[in-house]
């Protein structure tokens, strides 16, 4: 049959990215606890199109994935899957990025009792000019308490849910677990959060939001210095959002630095 795609395209046009996104697929994790785990992601890959060619062979995407989908994927793996992609459709550079959810197993601080907290969570590889580079991302949700409502009220201050996004960049060679990732960003918060809290278990949070009342740029400083001492990490970037509880807008602080 003919190949269109393989045709020959007159307008004169290299394409930097054409690909797929959104397609959802079970894919294994390897978890710090050396299990496996299968969750639902959302891939998104691209490659580049010489101006020579029409255009790019769209299913041969879905067939590499395909096949890596059942491999146990320490992030950093997703190199050879996407060097695969980019071998078979004969290009130059390429990238590929799977969104998903991760869940962690977490005790209520004070009556143990055991809930499953989500996180969402990336792996993105890039390839060009021959270079590799991969991406962690995970996004995880915090409780701040603001300090200049707290030092300017008799009685309590206002806090909120806040969002830390953080993507780090490291060699190949080396490994972060997301579980470490995610226990380092709460550590930085006014409190982390709880699935699932019984009264002592309230008590404490907010206790504990109380005693360590942090403002975004508190938050994201506190991030920026922990990255900084990761001797592993060479390029981060980190992403504080608050929804406030008293206005209609978010207060938010962003960093982005190469070691």
């Amino acid at each position: 049959m003919k190949d269109v795609q393989k045709t020959k395209d007159t307008r004169n046009v290299d394409i930097q990215k054409v690909g797929i996104k959104n397609l959802d697929l079970p894919l294994m994790i390897e978890r710090k606890d050396k299990h496996g785990k299968v969750v639902g992601a959302t891939a998104r890959v691209c490659v580049s199109l010489p101006k020579d060619y029409k255009g790019t062979h769209m299913s041969r995407f879905v067939e590499v994935l395909n096949e890596w989908q059942h491999k146990h994927l320490l992030g950093d793996d997703i190199k050879g899957c996407l060097e695969k992609i980019i071998e078979s459709l004969d290009a130059q550079s390429g990238e590929l990025e799977f969104n998903f959810k991760y869940f962690i197993e977490k005790f209520a601080p004070v009556t143990k009792l055991p809930s499953q907290m989500c996180y969402a969570c990336s792996f993105e590889g890039r390839i060009y000019d021959g270079q590799y580079k991969f991406i962690l991302g995970v996004t995880v949700p915090v409780t701040t308490l603001c300090p200049c409502s707290k030092e300017i009220s008799d009685n309590g201050a206002h806090n909120q849910r806040a969002f830390i996004k953080v993507r780090v960049s490291y060699d190949e060679g080396n490994h972060i677990w997301i579980e470490d990732l995610i226990e380092m960003i709460e550590s930085c918060a006014s409190c982390p959060l709880y699935p699932l809290l019984k009264r002592e278990d309230e008590k404490f949070v907010t206790e504990k939001a109380w005693e360590n009342p942090r403002f975004v740029e508190d938050v994201l400083r506190e991030v920026v210095v922990k990255l900084r001492e990761n001797e592993i990490i060479k390029e981060f970037e980190v992403d504080c959002e608050a929804i406030e509880s008293i206005h209609n807008h978010s207060a938010w602080a962003y960093q982005h630095e190469i070691k």
